[in-house]
This record gives C-alpha cells, sequence and structure tokens, in this order.
C-alpha cells in the first residue's frame, strides 16, 4: 500500500472473499497489476476480514505496508519436520527482495513456516510497530531476517519465534535496531557468518533501548569455524535488560552444527570493534558473558562498559574469554576476563 493515495484499489471488488476460504491470490495479483499501472499513487485496500493467499511475487520500489496480519498456519509443516518426514516445500511470510524506499509499519505475522519477514539486498528500509509471533519450538521461524541490505531501521516491535528473533545476514550495513521485545526466541543474531570463502561483512549495526526475555540468547554474533573473507566490524549495543535469558552476551566463532564441514577449522571472520554499554538482568546460565574468539583472528577492540548481569541461581555470574582483546570501564559484571 502507498501513503498519500490518490487512487485506491479494494481486493473485494478483484473477486477476493475474506472467508477464509476461497483463493485470493489472483485477485490480489490482479488488484496489483491495476495499482502498478496507475498513473497516480495508488493504494491497495485489504478489508477486514480473512483471505486465503498462495505463492504471490509483487515489485515496486517506494512501496509501504500499513497494518494487516498474516497467519502462515505452519504448524503442520513444523510437525512434519520434527517427524523427519518428507514435508512439503516451506514459505516465508514475506520478503522483500532488491527493492528500495520500504515503510513496513503495523504488520502482524503469526505462524510462519519459515522466517517471518526477510529484507533481502534491499536499500533505505523502515520498520516499526511490528508483532512477530510463532512457539518458542518452531523451527527455522526467525522473526525478521536482514541480508545485504543497507539502511534499514526496525524500531518498537515485538518479537516471539522458535529461532532468532531478528538475524542479521551477510552484507547488512547501516542497520539500526531500536526498542525490541525479544523473547522467547534465539536473541538477536549476527550471523551465522563464514560458510562461505568469499562473503560480505557486516558493519555499523546499532541495537538500544530494547529488552530480552526467556530466550535462548541475548546478543549473539556466531561465525562457522572454517576459512572466509568476512569480517564483523563497529557494532554498539546499549540499554539492554536482560531477563532470564540464556547466554546474555556471546561471541561464537567456532559455530559447526553436527561438525559438518569444519571440523578442526578456525574461524576466517575478523571481529573487531564490538561495544556493550549498559547490559543489565539475570542470566540463566551460569556463564553470562562468553567471548569464545578464533585462534587465528581474535576478536579486536570489544569495549565493556557497565554491565551487570547476575545468576538467577547463585547470584554469582560468571565470563569467558578466549583469543580476545579490548577495554572496560564502570562496574563490570561478572568480573572482567578480557
Amino acid at each position: 500500500m502507498f501513503g498519500n493515495a490518490a487512487v485506491t484499489f479494494n481486493v473485494i471488488k478483484f473477486g477476493a472473499k475474506p472467508d477464509a476460504k476461497t483463493d485470493a491470490t489472483q485477485p490480489f495479483l490482479r488488484a496489483w497489476a491495476s495499482a502498478c499501472n496507475s498513473t497516480l499513487t495508488s493504494t491497495i485496500y485489504v478489508p477486514k476480514g480473512r483471505f486465503s493467499i498462495r505463492f504471490a511475487k509483487f515489485r515496486v520500489n517506494r512501496i509501504s505496508v500499513i497494518g494487516g496480519a498474516l497467519d502462515a498456519k505452519g504448524d503442520g509443516v513444523w510437525k512434519c519436520k520434527k517427524a523427519g518426514l518428507n514435508c512439503p516445500v516451506q514459505a516465508r511470510s514475506i520478503t522483500f527482495n532488491w527493492v528500495k524506499d520500504v515503510q513496513i509499519s503495523g504488520l502482524t505475522s503469526m505462524n510462519s513456516q519459515l522466517m517471518h519477514l526477510v529484507i533481502n539486498s534491499c536499500k533505505n528500509v523502515k520498520v516499526s510497530n511490528v508483532k512477530i509471533i510463532a512457539p518458542d519450538d518452531s523451527p527455522n521461524t526467525d522473526g525478521i531476517h536482514v541480508q545485504s541490505s543497507t539502511a534499514v531501521t526496525i524500531k518498537n516491535s515485538v518479537i516471539q519465534t522458535g529461532d532468532d528473533c531478528i538475524s542479521i545476514g551477510p552484507g547488512t550495513r547501516n542497520l539500526w535496531m531500536e526498542k525490541i521485545q525479544c523473547g522467547p526466541g534465539h536473541g538477536v543474531s549476527i550471523g551465522s557468518l563464514g560458510k562461505d570463502f568469499k562473503e560480505d561483512g557486516v558493519e555499523n549495526v546499532t541495537l538500544i533501548n530494547s529488552v530480552f526475555s526467556g530466550s535462548d540468547n541475548g546478543l549473539r554474533i556466531k561465525t562457522w569455524g572454517r576459512a572466509s573473507k568476512g569480517f564483523v566490524r563497529n557494532i554498539r549495543y546499549q540499554n539492554i535488560v536482560m531477563r532470564n535469558v540464556e547466554n546474555p552476551i556471546i561471541i561464537d566463532q567456532n559455530y559447526c552444527p553436527g561438525n559438518q564441514g569444519c571440523p578442526r577449522q578456525s574461524s576466517g571472520i575478523k571481529i573487531s570493534e564490538v561495544s556493550y554499554q549498559n547490559i543489565q538482568g539475570t542470566s540463566a546460565t551460569p556463564y553470562a558473558m562468553v567471548f569464545d574468539c578464533s585462534p587465528t583472528n581474535p576478536c579486536r577492540g570489544i569495549k565493556l562498559r557497565d554491565i551487570k548481569l547476575t545468576y538467577l541461581k547463585t547470584n554469582k555470574a560468571q565470563s569467558r574469554c578466549k583469543n580476545v582483546g579490548g577495554t572496560s570501564s564502570g562496574v563490570i559484571l561478572p568480573l572482567n576476563c578480557l
């Protein structure tokens, strides 16, 4: 949908029925085609109701998606995957590929079969006031995935999933995240990176004023333990609250699921200039702060300032450092191991 609309195209008038049963894919596509063929700024209007839509592809720059809800009904697919059966192809709920000037506001996404919202190879994207919901045991249901994109902002959003609340892939630059509520889920993760030798880096990423509740990770950077030309640099985490979070702060450069493809190798990803400031709350695991960096490419320029994380069971959390260098200031709990 477009802002400041001069003409509106109601999907009902193109044959869509809000009965949750009738396939509305073609009516939606016809409405889209009419809007794109118009010489005026256009709005595609979806009235209240439940519309059944299959795979549909739209392409345009300067697009706004305002309000609405997507329910991918992923339960059947999740059960199939958990049973190890030959499952149908799963779908992401909504993906933006190669788009400029995108606004997504007030959207709700539920029960995606895979990732809920994907921003791939885009520029100037603003995401705000979205709500993403899936059970904590739903596989591969990342809330928002950003990769190969520049100038993306994600604000004022609630994400509860079975995978990363926000995952950040190769080629992401100038990403700003603010006022995110994450949990359950696997935290906000940069990575996994370094699966491929020739891989774009990640830089200029900020997360501020956010809360993690009961998530499996908090602030995570993970890279494969194998050779790569990639990098992570200029990352800032500030004013973060952790509530019963496993691994509140973690850099894991030995990511190697199933020990396939990378045994006894070390990560080539170069991590530098990562700052953590005013990170407070409770850890569900004894080690609240872990820096497990590459022996061949140690983490450099890690900055800690005013960290106060306690372990729920004993009140005293621990930290673990390996192949990492940096500085600290203010109160640091658990005890600084840099």
